[in-house]
C-alpha cells in the first residue's frame, strides 16, 4: 500500500444539523444525513459507497450500525477509534485501502448528540486507575497540568492563551453555521468561569450536537464529479500514551512525528501550509500544535499568537470555521476541520475565505494529547 501523493481526493463534505438538534435524533441519524449531505455535494449516490469509515462514543460498531440503517454493504469498512484523531486516520487508511482496490468510493462520518444527553451518557470515558483515584475533572484538568507546565517552563501567559480563544471567535462570526455569535475580548476570557486553572471556560471547547461526512474516491474518478477535486498530499500519524500521568513531556506532541510525516510524503514544509485547521478541544491544544508542527519554535507559541497573526486578516489564518472553541464541538473534533480544510481550497468560505488557498492542513488530537494525526490537502495545481 503505497499512500501515493495526490493518488485520492476528497470529493463531498457536509456537516449534519449542528448546536442542539431536534428532540429523538441519534447519532447515527446525523452521521446518515451527513453522508446524505456529502454524496449530494459531489453527485454521488448511497449506491456508490463500497468502503465505510467511522468512529463514534455512541455506537461501538458504528460501520455495522450504518449499513443496516442505510440499507447498504459496502465491500470495506474501518471503525478505527483514536479519540478526535480517528477521522484525520481514517483518510489514511481509505487511501490505503482505495489504492490497494478493496474499495473505489469512501465515505468518513462521524455524529453525536453530546449536548442533549449530556457528557456522563456520551463521553465513553473509562476508569483509569493511575489518575481516576485523584478524581480528576476530566479531560480538562489534564489540559489544565499540561499549560500550567507550557507557562512554568516557557513563560507562556493566560493572557497568550485566550487570544487563541479570541481568534477562533473573529472566524466563527464569519461563519453562519457557528454556535457563538457574539464577539470575544481577552479580558473576558481572563474573566470566565474558571474550569480547572489556568483554563476557564473560554478556553475550553464548545459542548454541542452534530456530525458530518467527507467522500473520497479514486484521483482519476475525482476528475469526473461536481466539484474541483482536494487531493489528499500527505498523511501522517503518531501515538505517545494513553494516560497524561504517562506523558513523556507535558509540552510535546506527538504531533511532531505526525506532521513530519505528513511533510515527507507531501514533499512540503510548515512555510507552504496557507491555512492550517488544528484541533482545538482547548487554547492550549492551538498553541502545541503550532510548534510542534513547526509554524514556531518550542516554547515560542505564546508570543507567537499573541499578535493577531491567527485572525481574519492575520498572516497564519488557523481554525477558520472558528473552531471547537466556537463554531463546534460534538465530542469530537476531527472531521470538522477536514470539512473546513476542503471548503477553504475550493474557495467556498465566502467571509471567512482565505484568498488563493491551495494548500491547507487538517491535524488531529485524541485522548489527552495521546494520538496525534495530520493530513496535507491540495488543489489540482499542486499536483
Amino acid at each position: 500500500m503505497s499512500n501515493q501523493r495526490g493518488s485520492v481526493a476528497i470529493v463531498g463534505v457536509a456537516e449534519s444539523d449542528l448546536g442542539q438538534v431536534a428532540q429523538g435524533m441519534t447519532p447515527v441519524d446525523l452521521m446518515a444525513q451527513g453522508i446524505v449531505r456529502a454524496l449530494d455535494d459531489c453527485g454521488l449516490a448511497l449506491k456508490d459507497i463500497d468502503g465505510l469509515f467511522g468512529a463514534a462514543t455512541q455506537s461501538r460498531m458504528v460501520t455495522l450500525a450504518l449499513r443496516e440503517y442505510l440499507g447498504i454493504q459496502p465491500k470495506y469498512g474501518d471503525s478505527t477509534y483514536l479519540g478526535g484523531s480517528s477521522f484525520m486516520t481514517h483518510v489514511a487508511h481509505a487511501q490505503a485501502a482505495i489504492e490497494a482496490g478493496l474499495c473505489e468510493v469512501a465515505v468518513i462520518t462521524y455524529g453525536s448528540t453530546q449536548r442533549t444527553d449530556g457528557r456522563s451518557a456520551t463521553g465513553g470515558r473509562e476508569s483509569n486507575p493511575y489518575e481516576t483515584p485523584y478524581r480528576p475533572f476530566m479531560p480538562s484538568t489534564a489540559y489544565a497540568l499540561a499549560a500550567s507546565q507550557h507557562m512554568h517552563k516557557y513563560g507562556t501567559t493566560r493572557a497568550q492563551l485566550a487570544e487563541i480563544a479570541v481568534a477562533a471567535r473573529e472566524w466563527a462570526l464569519r461563519n453562519p453555521a457557528a454556535w457563538e455569535k457574539k464577539p470575544l475580548t481577552v479580558d473576558e476570557v481572563l474573566a470566565a468561569r474558571m474550569v480547572s486553572y489556568p483554563l476557564t471556560v473560554r478556553d475550553c471547547c464548545l459542548v454541542t450536537d452534530g456530525g458530518g461526512a467527507i467522500v473520497l474516491t479514486s484521483a482519476a474518478r475525482a476528475r469526473q464529479l461536481r466539484k474541483p477535486p482536494v487531493y489528499v498530499l500527505g498523511c501522517g500519524e503518531s501515538y505517545s500514551h494513553q494516560s497524561i500521568s504517562n506523558m513523556a513531556d507535558l509540552t510535546v506532541t506527538a504531533a511532531r512525528e505526525s506532521g513530519a510525516k505528513a511533510y515527507r510524503m507531501a514533499g512540503l514544509a510548515a512555510k507552504d501550509i496557507q491555512v492550517r485547521e488544528v484541533y482545538d478541544a482547548f487554547t492550549l491544544t492551538t498553541l502545541l500544535f503550532l510548534e510542534d508542527l513547526g509554524f514556531c519554535e518550542k516554547g515560542e507559541g505564546g508570543a507567537f499568537v499573541f499578535d493577531g497573526k491567527l485572525r481574519p486578516g492575520g498572516s497564519l489564518p488557523t481554525n477558520t470555521n472558528g473552531g471547537g472553541l466556537s463554531y463546534c464541538h460534538p465530542g469530537m473534533f476531527g472531521l470538522f476541520p477536514l470539512i473546513e480544510a476542503t471548503r477553504q481550497i475550493r474557495g467556498e468560505c465566502q467571509a471567512r475565505q482565505v484568498v488563493g488557498c491551495d494548500v491547507a492542513m487538517a491535524h488531529g488530537n485524541g485522548g489527552v494529547l495521546s494520538s496525534q494525526s495530520t493530513v496535507i490537502l491540495g488543489s489540482a495545481a499542486t499536483v
